[in-house]
């Protein structure tokens, strides 16, 4: 049956391969879902529940992926968007996370209908290649920031706007050591340093942190509708969330885009130009869903990097995924383990994730001013203006100036001076 579904050995691999590389990927992933409930938990929302709605969509999109595309690309709610979400569109501007997560679901329609429409390539492939990069690497910068907030390492000061925290402060010493346990580890191949330590980091913390208490390992996942069903689509019609819906269809696009060619390279099926066998289906399950993880109040879900991991043991098929949404399943019966896990025992996974997505910016053409600026200026103004909007709006305004005033018109193509356009208006008309 295995055989009929998934062309093992057509592929190359077998089943026992599939299961290892299934394991791998899942372990090298299964950090988000302490991670997403930790920052949706900032919000304002039920971090039990988030924790079963993200095993529930992570499970569920990367079963679908595995069986109608046949590729082994797990799916989860995307990193970067959910800390957009909480940090900005609810904590900074006021906006509830009903309408929050409503704003995610309708830059979510946006990519299905990118998809449906068979643009979405066409759309990601016009913008220059420094643009994309800097998109990528100011929300890995960003990330950090973050990472680095909740670690304590970072404080506010009115004097300086920021400044090195206590590090007398056994909270702010065990966010360090669960950063530096992930890189060494990571640094050392090993793939479920992540894990470990949240792990390591909850259980010192329960030692040393009295606000920190066990509330038990396994129970039946608890009512979902405290955030199910509670999602505000109607509010997100906003003149003032135009920006951050488009943010987030833009984010999105990228980064589930950019994932699934980099593991299908990695796996050796992408050509040249990008495309992959059954890309179509991959597609469709990616952006429905993307739409479905933010309906039920999981953030935008995408495709996962971390799936190369999987990939490196040998995973070749489908198979892979399904292995990996089946123990998303079971992890469900784990809920109270996410009331449990403090912000600074995640606080490192966000740094790390920081790394690995700024490291992009060796790609970028330097010695090449009209490129370099826009990529820099995107990648810095997400961290320093606190938004991902602000971040992409800068980046594509900056790249036209740029080619414009050095009399490099034709380099501009279309959909960036759209784009750049539709900022500058935001800028004039909403601030």
């Amino acid at each position: 049956m295995l055989e009929k579904l998934f062309a093992l050995k057509e592929k190359g691999s077998n089943a026992k391969t599939e299961v290892i590389a299934g394991i791998t990927t899942f372990f090298t992933m299964v950090y988000i879902v302490f991670v997403n409930p930790s920052i949706l938990g900032i919000a304002g929302m039920d971090t039990q529940v988030v924790f079963v709605t993200t095993c529930l969509i992570a499970a569920f999109g990367t079963i679908a992926m595995g069986v109608f595309s046949n590729l082994p690309i797990a799916l989860a709610p995307a990193m970067g968007l959910n800390a957009f979400f909480a940090f900005v569109v609810v904590q900074k501007l006021g906006y509830s996370w009903q309408v929050g997560m409503g704003a995610i679901f309708l830059g979510s329609i946006g990519l299905f209908l990118l998809t449906l429409l068979k643009i979405r390539y066409w759309f990601m492939a016009s913008i220059p290649h420094g643009l994309r990069v800097g998109i990528g690497a100011g929300i890995g910068l960003f990330i950090a920031l973050i990472g680095f907030k909740n670690m304590g390492i970072v404080v506010p000061n009115a004097d300086t706007l920021v400044a090195l925290g206590d590090l007398h402060d056994p909270k702010v010493l065990l966010g360090v050591l669960g950063f530096f346990v992930i890189v060494i580890l990571s640094a050392k191949g090993i793939h479920s340093g992540v894990l470990i330590s949240i792990a390591l980091i909850t259980g010192l913390a329960l030692i040393f942190d009295p606000a920190v208490a066990f509330h038990g390992i396994v129970s039946m996942p608890p009512s979902l509708d405290s955030v199910v069903g509670q999602v505000d689509v109607a509010g997100a019609f906003d003149l003032g969330l135009l920006g951050i819906i488009f943010s987030f269809l833009l984010v999105n696009l990228f980064d589930s885009s950019g994932t699934l060619i980099a593991v299908t390279t990695k796996a050796g099926f992408a050509d040249k130009q990008g495309r992959f066998p059954r890309m179509k289906q991959a597609l469709f399950v990616d952006s429905t869903a993307a739409m479905a993880g933010s309906l039920m109040g999981t953030s935008a879900v995408s495709t996962y990097i971390e799936s190369g991991s999987g990939v490196s043991v040998g995973g070749r098929t489908g198979l892979t995924a399904v292995v990996v949404g089946v123990l998303f399943l079971l992890t469900i019966f784990f809920s109270p383990l996410a009331s449990v896990v403090p912000a600074y025992a995640t606080a490192g996974a966000l740094v790390f994730v920081g790394i690995l997505m700024a490291s992009s910016l060796i790609e970028v053409k330097w010695d090449d001013l009209t490129e370099a600026t826009p990529a820099f200026i995107t990648t810095a103004m997400m961290p320093f203006t606190y938004s991902i909007t602000e971040g992409i709006a800068f980046g594509f305004i900056s790249y036209c100036v740029m080619k414009a005033c050095t009399g490099r018109f034709k380099e501009i193509n279309p959909s960036v001076a759209v784009v750049s356009i539709l900022f500058l208006i935001k800028f004039v008309w909403i601030g």
